[in-house]
């Protein structure tokens, strides 16, 4: 019996028999009856919830459409931005180049000095010499300072039509919130004055949303960093907006139970047949709102891929030129739950989106927007014509550079020629 023996003397040694030697004479039974019961485990249910995927790997050359090339906010996007921010720094008046010299890398300029990338815009900043040392100082040319003018004017009209673009950009979120430092990278797409938190008199609270501080503020040198913008109601208890495709499904169709992207192929872009199967069943698929929950939805599946979409058309769709620099957009790719490899989305649907590559950077076009015509729900924001006359000056200043270089004279807009002449700018002190 077992029990009267409770130890094994084994060459000199006390062996416990629940934890017999590898080869032990003692059968598998006895051994067994040593060893405490094992608790059950209960039985996986006899059917599980799996959702399929159907991802087939697509890979295509890129295929250049030159009416994007053709458009002048699109073809200049590059340098639009600074050029703007410039203009905000600089006055009518002759300011020296060393007030925004060092502003260069938060400007993003293209070139490595500011005085060049000045230099290459004559249409919307004039050179003059500085009273001492022979210094560039720089002014706003007079159809600068009119676009600057605008550019306020409009804003002021349209701002509860703008701002509304922002508060779409943080329900989309989860969270119902996005850090400072986010949300300030998103001013510019969405048509908002870059300096919409810094000054007071903008009075953010008046379009709803508030700053919020978490206690890594206080240790940091950014006045950015821990800080969120929020919403002064959370997005509580009210209803959800309804996104860009589900009010061009409801206006095609009568109701949004399928919601099915506009496709926009390009000449000359041929798909493979497995490539065009996959997406006739993608579009099939169910459509999930960027603005709905999308906790149960598998991350590797084509209906993560196709919500994927549906969030960067809504995205962009917000923008005032519906395009951005694909990088920039990375930063939001936590805060609205998009997979690590969302860049990949681009190249994946070339009937929605264009790759536009330009001055070493990639620019990505939301098509609808551009080849719709009056066909879809998206609506012109309020600040694209401003943007449209801040690309024609860049062309003006490509002209008059040409102009320079072959020895013709150079023609002034009759406007500006009538503020030169009014301003008198040839001065002793500043000659130009």
């Amino acid at each position: 019996s077992t029990s009267a023996f409770p130890h094994l003397f084994t060459a000199g040694r006390l062996l416990p028999l629940h934890k017999p030697l590898r080869g032990s004479p003692f059968p598998r039974a006895m051994r067994s009856l040593a060893r405490p019961p094992r608790p059950t485990k209960p039985l996986p249910p006899l059917a599980a919830f799996v959702q399929s995927m159907g991802y087939v790997e697509v890979k295509m050359r890129w295929k250049k459409d030159a009416s994007f090339d053709a458009v002048p906010v699109l073809a200049h996007a590059r340098d639009l931005r600074p050029l703007a921010a410039l203009a905000r720094l600089l006055s009518p008046s002759p300011t020296p180049v060393s007030a925004v010299s060092k502003l260069r890398r938060s400007l993003e300029t293209s070139d490595r000095r500011v005085a060049s990338f000045l230099r290459r815009f004559p249409a919307a900043f004039v050179e003059s010499v500085g009273p001492e040392h022979n210094h560039p100082w720089f002014r706003l040319s007079p159809s600068a300072a009119r676009l600057q003018r605008e550019e306020r004017d409009v804003f002021a009209a349209r701002r509860a039509d703008i701002t509304s673009r922002l508060r779409r950009l943080l329900l989309m979120s989860p969270a119902r919130r996005l850090p400072l430092t986010v949300a300030q990278g998103m001013l510019w797409h969405l048509g908002i004055p870059e300096d919409y938190f810094k000054r007071p008199d903008f009075d953010i609270g008046q379009d709803g949303f508030r700053i919020l501080t978490t206690g890594d503020a206080v240790f940091s040198e950014d006045e950015n960093h821990g800080k969120e913008l929020g919403l002064i109601d959370d997005g509580k208890d009210q209803e959800m907006p309804l996104s860009v495709l589900q009010m061009g499904a409801i206006r095609r169709f009568g109701s949004a139970e399928e919601v099915p992207f506009p496709l926009f192929p390009s000449k000359g872009l041929r798909l493979k047949r497995k490539i065009g199967d996959w997406m006739e069943g993608f579009q099939k698929l169910p459509y999930i709102s960027p603005y709905a929950d999308f906790s149960n939805i598998h991350r590797g599946s084509d209906v993560s891929e196709k919500r994927a979409v549906g969030v960067l058309h809504e995205l962009f769709s917000l923008f005032v030129t519906c395009s951005a620099e694909r990088r920039r957009l990375l930063c939001l790719r936590t805060h609205l739950g998009l997979s690590q490899k969302v860049h990949l989305v681009f190249e994946r649907h070339p009937h929605i989106f264009y790759l536009l590559l330009k001055e070493k950077t990639c620019f990505a076009v939301l098509k609808e927007a551009y080849m719709a015509g009056g066909h879809t729900s998206i609506e012109e924001h309020p600040m694209l014509e401003v943007r449209s006359k801040y690309a024609r000056l860049m062309q003006e200043s490509q002209e008059i550079i040409r102009r320079r270089r072959s020895g013709k004279p150079v023609q002034l807009d009759p406007e500006d020629q009538e503020s030169e002449d009014s301003k008198g700018i040839n001065s002793a002190a500043i000659p130009s």
